[in-house]
């Protein structure tokens, strides 16, 4: 499959799957506006957020490490002694998605 395709295929997966998830909140929080009880759509929402955070935090981290490392190969290739440096930008990258997991612990934690 070309990359273009590929990349099409993932955003709409993407948003399909926020559909799903803005659906399931919004049912909820009707269903709860009619009990009166709130904690659980609290707890809901604060879970949602949390994947939706490690999620696209990972995809990102992922589409990153995918372009880079084909970059990364030709350059050490042909420049064994820039291996450290491209690793450099490696390490950069998967930040990315610490800082996704970071922030969904912080959801989980908060409720």
């Amino acid at each position: 499959m070309k990359s273009g395709n590929m990349r099409r295929l993932v955003a709409v997966v993407v948003l399909l799957t926020l559909l799903c998830a803005v659906m399931t909140a919004v049912q909820s929080v009707l269903a709860a506006a009619e009990g009166g009880d709130m904690e659980p759509v609290r707890m809901g929402m604060a879970l949602l957020g949390a994947g939706i955070a490690i999620g696209g935090a990972g995809l990102g981290a992922g589409v990153g490490l995918g372009t880079a490392s084909a970059a990364i190969v030709g350059v050490v290739a042909e420049k064994p002694e820039m291996f450290g440096r491209s690793l450099l930008y490696i390490v950069f990258i998967e930040a990315i998605a610490i800082y996704g997991l970071v922030v969904s612990f912080m959801l989980m934690m908060t409720h």
